[in-house]
């Protein structure tokens, strides 16, 4: 029962400008020109060496932003896509790099977190040990896998976290959507090897080349348990994955609130699937004791229980072997570790060659010690002026949403009063927990790599299933403060914006104003837009999973957000290969609800004064350069293609230009006329929040 992670994080990269007006009334006045200093990027904070003036702003804004990067930058060997993303966290990693040697040095108490951190690190980067050792590392394990007598002890051991082993079914707990003062313990559809059902089903050659790629992989992961007439048992093991496929929910199906909530008792769910041997998956995890569960996608589960009944144990065993290690080639020689990278990175998604051994070191780390490293994170890089400046900002958009909410048109009176509730409950989380996790109890073997990494795996399923029957933990953050991201959690209704992402390009507490509303200010109204987006608004100020919509109003969102779909369906990033509107429609609304918000909480921040001109731009100029600039990315082909499939985020050229293409003021910055290509009539324009 593979680990899930709760929370979903918001945000990706892309680029933006040149310097005509800035909004229409603001050219009337005179206007202060000023020269800026001081700023990470620039003389006011955006890299004005990165644009592309020879291209047209309203033609293609992504480009005109960041054209001259684009055409100068390589993607790193060792990377699919590049960015600002990708720029600020390979800073992070440089830093925990150091924090890693520095804490490693300091201390050899056996129990502290020094020690765990300096040796779960050496440990990693001894590869000759790891050569020399072999498969002897997992052999009593295999043998278990190999020794299972029944289905029932196959389910049993898919439940174990002991062994971490792949099944059909994955879990997690979090707050009871409908009772967000309890914890719930869900299921889910998993098991697949592959990222989702369309990459066994579509009938296209590169799914067919892919599939043949999968097959070979695992072929070397079956080979090395010395497991004879590998290539039929093979085949086999992706027959099951493929009925497993077959009866999957779609991505977009999946991201259906309505549909994914349904609780049960334990008696109701052995009764509803069939099949499967429940009561002994849920004893071995932990959790059989609890009376209630959700069941997220209701037939799908129903299906695979089937599925899982009427398959060979053989296979079965098999297809366990197979994931057990694949999951640890890291932990395992070289030829196990290539052999799935040539899949997984290679094949999935066009990487050239693996990352630096260090840099993987530096991830298990963060996966497994990350508070620790992150205390330390806190205290080098991230000021408390900071965070004083990231309140600001927050509350200067919460009152523009506020303003915007009360002007809305097409949303009624009593909708009004529950939207401006939850917008006031907004709890915002800046940098880092409050509460520090506390690893005293993880125990670390520098002589036993891989039982460390299991026995870190137990410690974060049994940390995870301890909140069950207990109170909320409301000081549990779903990222490390060295994370270069954002998220927005409905069940406890907070936004939350790790350390590592309040850096330039997205927020530099010496650029211009106009540059940190366009970048930290559009995401961080991008996260408050998830509780109002097309699922997040199906929960309430206190994180309760409710309609709080009248029926009108209810509709007249669905026909705005229809048109944002129908715009982004017609996006071809790749010949053939279209968005798809319905699976990023949160985030593209996360994205127009940020630029939104953002702008207006700059403007309001003017005082009804005219911003200065910086560099020959305009404020309103300044702001869109900044928020084309945060979605700067490149992407190889293979990853691009994965995004379509997967993503629930549009690639970022489509972050920046199909969401400026609906604002209003974006013309009027650039003298965006008709004719050009990203021109939308007025009539057209989405207008959500």
């Amino acid at each position: 029962m593979p680990l899930h992670k709760l929370l979903v994080p918001s945000l990706l990269a892309l680029g933006l400008a040149t310097g005509l007006s800035a909004c229409g009334k603001e050219t009337a006045l005179p206007v202060e020109t000023v020269q800026a200093q001081s700023a990470a990027l620039g003389t006011f904070g955006v890299a004005l060496a990165n644009m592309d003036k020879g291209v047209k702003p309203g033609d293609n804004f992504f480009h005109y932003v960041s054209g001259t990067w684009l055409k100068n930058t390589e993607i790193p060997a060792d990377k699919s896509t590049y960015g600002s993303f990708g720029i600020l966290a390979d800073r992070s990693q440089e830093q925990v790099k150091t924090i890693i040697n520095d804490l490693s040095g300091q201390t050899n108490k056996v129990g502290s977190v020094e020690q765990k951190i300096g040796d779960l690190y050496a440990a990693f980067m001894d590869t000759d040990t790891i050569e020399a050792k072999g498969m002897a590392p997992v052999q009593a394990d295999l043998a278990k896998i190999a020794a299972l007598g029944s289905h029932k002890a196959v389910a049993a051991m898919m439940g174990d976290p002991t062994m971490g082993v792949r099944s059909p079914f994955g879990g997690f707990v979090t707050t009871d959507a409908k009772n967000p003062e309890a914890y719930l313990f869900y299921l889910t559809q998993s098991g697949l090897g592959m990222p989702n059902r369309s990459y066994y089903l579509d009938a296209g050659e590169k799914s067919v080349g892919l599939r043949d790629d999968y097959l070979t992989y695992m072929t070397t992961m079956l080979e090395a348990s010395d497991a004879q007439n590998a290539d039929a048992r093979v085949k086999a093991v992706m027959a099951f994955e493929t009925k497993l496929a077959n009866v999957h929910w779609t991505p977009v199906k999946r991201r259906n609130r309505d549909l994914t909530y349904n609780k049960m008792t334990k008696d109701e769910l052995i009764d509803f699937a069939p099949g499967f041997d429940w009561a002994a998956m849920v004893d071995a995890a932990g959790i059989g004791s609890e009376k209630e569960f959700v069941i997220r996608e209701t037939d799908a589960l129903q299906g695979s229980a089937k599925i899982f009944s009427e398959t060979p144990l053989a296979v079965l065993k098999d297809y366990m072997t197979i994931h057990y290690i694949g999951g640890n080639t890291s932990y395992l020689p070289s030829k196990l570790d290539a052999a799935r990278f040539a899949f997984y990175s290679t094949s999935l998604r066009g990487t050239e060659v693996q990352r630096e051994r260090w840099k993987r070191g530096v991830s298990l780390i963060n996966g497994n010690l990350g508070e620790a490293i992150g205390q330390v994170y806190v205290e080098r890089h991230f000021p408390p002026s900071s965070k004083a400046q990231m309140d600001d900002l927050i509350e200067n958009l919460r009152a523009s949403f506020k303003d915007g909410l009360d002007n809305l048109e097409w949303m009624g009176a009593d909708t009004k009063v529950e939207a401006q509730d939850k917008l006031a409950k907004f709890n915002a989380k800046i940098g880092y927990p409050n509460k520090w996790k506390d690893y005293s109890s993880l125990s670390v073997n520098k002589n036993d790599l891989i039982g460390t990494v299991k026995s870190a795996n137990v410690w974060q399923w049994n940390d995870m299933i301890s909140k069950l029957g207990g109170p909320i933990r409301k000081e549990d953050w779903g990222m490390t403060p060295q994370t270069v991201n954002a998220y927005y959690n409905a069940g406890r209704n907070e936004i939350v914006f790790p350390a590592a992402i309040l850096q330039a390009p997205f927020f530099d507490p010496n650029a211009d104003p106009a540059v940190n509303y366009g970048g930290i200010g559009a995401v961080i109204g991008h996260e408050m837009g998830h509780g109002f987006d097309d699922q997040g608004s199906k929960s309430d100020g206190d994180g309760k999973q409710r309609n709080w919509w009248s029926e009108a109003d209810q509709a007249a969102f669905k026909a705005r957000s229809e048109v944002l779909i129908a715009q982004y369906d017609q996006f071809e990033p790749l010949p053939g290969e279209h968005i798809n509107g319905k699976l990023a429609l949160g985030e593209n609304i996360g994205d127009l609800t940020g630029i939104t918000m953002a702008y207006a909480a700059y403007k309001k921040s003017l005082g009804g004064k005219p911003a200065p001109v910086i560099d020959g731009y305009t404020g309103d100029q300044r702001f869109f350069l900044a928020y084309g600039q945060i979605w700067q990315r490149k992407f190889r082909e293979e990853a691009m293609r994965t995004q379509l499939k997967n993503g629930p985020h549009s690639p970022g050229e489509y972050r920046a230009n199909g969401i400026v293409r609906n604002f209003d003021q974006w013309y009027v910055a650039f003298d965006v006329q008709p004719g050009d290509a990203l021109y939308l009539a007025p009539e057209d324009r989405v207008k959500i929040w």
